[in-house]
């Protein structure tokens, strides 16, 4: 697959299980635990649906129309400011990892978080997603001692913010 053969766009409602099938098979690859993960969010098989509000986006990465990756925006559930938002569900195929898809993905996902508004951007991990945090520690993400907001996510370890 050619690096240039690649366009990284907003979610379309036929990406559903393409991006489901990337999300889900990341989880059993790094042996991240399954509950109190995306793996089990309601919003995963729906990914389309799931980011149609007004402040909140979701992006792919698709190359010869197959979906290899995705990551998306939306507002930290639960928290007492609106100015923050969470990068969320950002997940790769293999075939893309390394490849410098990751942090094309992570910066279309910042700008938008500018572009609507928020003023820091929040996200949590896990510590099995080694590449993945030293991407965020390279955009000049903060390690945080603990969650912010409810994202049901109990079984992340890792937590970092950053301002915008």
């Amino acid at each position: 697959m050619g690096i240039n053969n690649f366009i990284i766009r907003e979610i379309q409602p036929d990406d559903n299980a393409q991006i489901e099938s990337v999300i889900r098979a990341c989880f059993h690859e790094f042996n991240i635990p399954l509950v109190g993960t995306a793996y089990a969010d309601e919003e995963t098989p729906n990914m389309f649906e799931s980011y149609q509000n007004k402040n909140e986006a979701y992006f792919v990465i698709e190359a010869d129309g197959i979906v290899l990756g995705g990551g998306g925006v939306k507002a930290l559930k639960d928290h007492d400011s609106n100015d923050i938002c969470e990068i969320q569900k950002m997940y790769f195929s293999p075939k893309v990892r390394g490849k410098g898809f990751g942090k094309l993905l992570f910066n279309k996902c910042m700008q938008k978080a500018k572009e609507l508004g928020y003023k820091k951007c929040y996200l949590e991990s896990a510590p099995q997603l080694k590449a993945a945090i030293h991407i965020y520690e390279s955009f000049g993400f903060k390690h945080l001692n603990g969650a912010l907001g409810n994202t049901g996510h109990f079984s992340c370890g890792v937590w970092m913010i950053k301002d915008l």
